[in-house]
């Protein structure tokens, strides 16, 4: 048990060490080309080429793991520490400014290639996650893999522990400005969900779904798609 203290610390060590020296040097300066010659020493997999943008925080980076051609911007927060934690982020995905991605305890956060993650969006466990292939979540979405127990009103709810069902988003699906998904969710495969809608229940593939709670209004398959709803 020590052992694995000591480790766990000497990686903080090690990465805080690496993500200080090199995480603030600005992009003109060449920062991207030498955060992908050093970074691979922290992360559990660093494939080539990848463009990361100064002032982004990794926190449990062993537990990462980054593919090729992925983008991430200034700002964003990628938190994997705690237990049989793993973050994925596949090929030519996008993670844009001030994303905040974090695990709790034995969670599984999958965004699968050719994904677009918009600015100001969180993407929290402890619940598995998995975003699907060319999808787009645009700014300020928020998907939650975990819910608060409350039944007890004479106990504290942070008390009361937490469900975790997980969520999982199927490929190419548009999550409008604002979305948020809770936990035990299913949205389907080339699934449309209008801004500002909570999404509480599945939703069947190919469908456009708005509202508080969201409601699914159409199909894409027998309706002609509305023309925006971002």
């Amino acid at each position: 048990m020590k052992l694995k203290q000591y480790l766990a610390k000497f990686r903080r060590l090690q990465e805080l060490l690496v993500t200080t020296f090199l995480g603030g040097i600005p992009t003109l300066a060449l920062g991207p080309q030498l955060r992908n010659l050093i970074y691979c020493s922290i992360f559990a997999k660093l494939e080539f080429p990848v463009y990361i943008q100064n002032g982004v925080e990794f926190i449990g980076a062993n537990c990462v793991e980054i593919g090729k051609g992925v983008f991430i911007f200034k700002g964003v927060r990628i938190d994997a520490r705690g237990q049989n934690n793993r973050i994925y982020l596949a090929n030519k995905v996008a993670i844009e400014r001030n994303v905040d991605i974090g695990c709790l305890e034995n969670t599984y956060i999958h965004i699968d290639e050719e994904t677009f993650i918009g600015p100001n969006v969180c993407i929290a466990g402890p619940g598995n996650i998995k975003i699907g292939k060319h999808c787009m979540i645009a700014a300020h979405s928020g998907i939650y893999a975990n819910n608060h127990n409350f039944a007890d009103p004479l106990e504290l709810i942070k008390h009361q522990g937490i469900t975790r069902k997980g969520i999982v988003i199927e490929d190419d699906c548009w999550l409008g400005h604002g979305v948020t998904v809770l936990d035990g969710v299913t949205i389907g495969k080339g699934s449309v969900i209008g801004a500002g809608a909570v999404v509480t229940k599945n939703i069947p593939p190919f469908s456009v779904a708005v509202g508080i709670p969201a409601q699914v209004i159409k199909s894409r398959i027998c309706k002609e798609l509305v023309t925006s709803v971002d």
